[in-house]
């Protein structure tokens, strides 16, 4: 080794990492910059409570020969992940399958949900949806949960069994221990500041949210911004990457309880796959489910890892579960180049069965 070696590497090191600083800044900025914008929600509002609307994607078709189907978000983003664009629509292509798509969108807490917890947004809100769209198309829906919309479904499916014909759950998590302790290191390190947080704020706020999904894949956010710096910021790719970058960062606050009973119960105190977690008084327990269910479980999910979803198939009687394990991430089963040929056709697959 010559003596000038390490002054050698060090310089390359540090221009490697000066390239790489420089292009993440170059992506933000171009992001920034990029004249995309989301169209306005051009679908009919059927149900309004409180803050949160039911759009109507059955406006599409001349008839629905198939039914209506209920879209389940999550309550932490909008619900127009599964409309993020009209080439990338979950709801679209299910309209043009013969459904009649209700897309449920929480909306931003209001005065009428300030002091939600879960047993208020299932139990109240998703249930009263539920029994209103089956009382106005004539009777049991299939229901489709997506990511925590999916654990809010099936504890919606139990309380109203006769009311849902079919259940699929997209990337649900259910045993937040089952792929290691690392979520629950996370929320737990936050846990001591969330009761102060939680005084000063009526909200948990969406960019603590964000900052603790980072924090499950950190190295993430350069790479992404990398690779968007080197695209042609006019070509349909920068326009897919800025529609779905533009979701990510409109995300929904979470009222005090649910905050506390999500990050808290579920992170840290892993209720549910302990057999703890509750709504309106009846413990959540998948294996009471008596409807069909299709447990789609991607299997690079990084948010919700394939054996915290696994474990929700496993506790699943027999006789009504069916697994689904498409080749692809949390987002990508939904948005990606292949998520109609992964998720979205074998979904209308499978509900066609008899």
């Amino acid at each position: 080794m010559t003596p000038h070696s390490n002054d050698v590497m060090g310089q390359a090191v540090d221009r490697a990492a000066f390239a790489q600083h420089s292009a993440l800044q170059d992506g933000i900025r171009r992001y920034q910059a990029h004249p995309y914008q989301r169209e306005a929600d051009d679908m009919p509002v059927i149900w309004q409570e409180g803050s949160s609307r039911i759009y109507d994607y059955g406006a599409l078709a001349a008839n629905c020969p198939k039914g209506a189907i209920l879209l389940v978000p999550s309550l932490i983003n909008r619900g127009y992940i599964l409309d993020l664009n009209r080439k990338r629509s979950f709801a679209r292509f299910l309209a043009t399958q013969g459904y009649r798509p209700l897309l449920l969108d929480w909306g931003y807490p209001g005065a009428d949900e300030r002091d939600f917890g879960l047993d208020d947004f299932i139990a109240g809100r998703l249930v009263m949806a539920v029994q209103d769209m089956a009382e106005m198309y004539g009777g049991p829906l299939p229901v489709v949960g997506y990511c925590m919309g999916g654990v809010l479904a099936m504890a919606a499916c139990l309380l109203e069994p006769a009311l849902v014909s079919r259940l699929v759950l997209l990337a649900t998590p259910w045993d937040f221990m089952a792929a290691g302790p690392t979520q629950a290191r996370i929320a737990a390190a936050f846990a001591p500041t969330l009761p102060h947080m939680l005084s000063v704020h009526d909200e948990l706020p969406v960019d603590v949210l964000q900052t603790l999904f980072a924090s499950l894949d950190p190295f993430n956010i350069g790479e992404k911004f990398r690779r968007f710096a080197a695209m042609k910021p006019d070509s349909p790719k920068a326009e897919d990457f800025v529609a779905l970058e533009d979701w990510l960062n409109d995300g929904v606050p979470l009222t005090r309880n649910v905050a506390v009973d999500c990050l808290i119960g579920w992170y840290v105190e892993n209720r549910p796959a302990r057999g703890q977690w509750a709504i309106d008084d009846m413990t959540i327990d998948p294996a009471a489910i008596r409807c069909p269910t299709l447990v789609v479980i991607p299997s690079n999910d990084r948010i919700v890892p394939p054996e915290s979803a696994l474990a929700l198939y496993d506790k699943l009687n027999v006789d009504i579960r069916t697994a689904h394990r498409p080749a692809a991430g949390h987002i990508g089963m939904m948005v990606g180049s292949r998520a109609q040929s992964s998720t979205w056709q074998p979904v209308v697959d499978w509900l066609a069965e008899s």
